[in-house]
């Protein structure tokens, strides 16, 4: 919760940021403490495991990665400052996300998608290991962009 106006300020109510994430951008620092209540609550119930990404000097948040665990496979989302982009961070964390997954038992496929015209994000996928399983029709809705589902490009690394 120390890190809510942080989150608020760096990103979560940039709508650049927010553009091709499934939540609209937040309009006040009450909306980012929810979320991050929400976040908390998910890692008790053991299937959601959300990680804020910081610096380690200074413990700056520029960022979050998600895993769900869905039985033998799990899948990962993320959001990254503006300012961090283009960096390589969010390559590594993903990446490190995706190795220490495929080493647990019982899990043999880490997949992540993306908006077909976020082709940074997908860029982000293929660096950290994952390959391109092709389109899927009408499968996420960014309520920023259209109130439809759009098409996405799935990703995913196997054992």
């Amino acid at each position: 919760m120390d890190d809510a106006e942080a989150i608020f300020n760096g990103y979560a109510r940039d709508a650049e940021v927010t553009r091709f994430l499934p939540w609209t951008p937040h309009s006040s620092l009450a909306d980012t403490r929810a979320f991050l209540r929400e976040c908390m609550e998910a890692w008790r119930g053991r299937s959601r495991f959300p990680w804020a990404l910081s610096f380690p000097v200074d413990g700056f948040p520029i960022g979050m990665i998600e895993l769900r665990l869905l039985g033998h496979m799990a899948d990962v989302g993320y959001v990254l400052s503006r300012e961090q982009w283009g960096k390589g961070y969010m390559t590594e964390a993903l990446t490190a996300v995706v190795e220490a997954t495929l080493a647990l038992d019982g899990v043999y496929r880490v997949s992540a998608v993306c908006d077909v015209d976020n082709l940074a994000s997908a860029r982000v996928m293929e660096k950290a290991g994952m390959t391109k399983e092709g389109v899927l029709k009408r499968f996420l809705s960014h309520p920023a962009l259209s109130p439809e589902p759009r098409d996405a490009l799935c990703y995913a690394k196997t054992r």
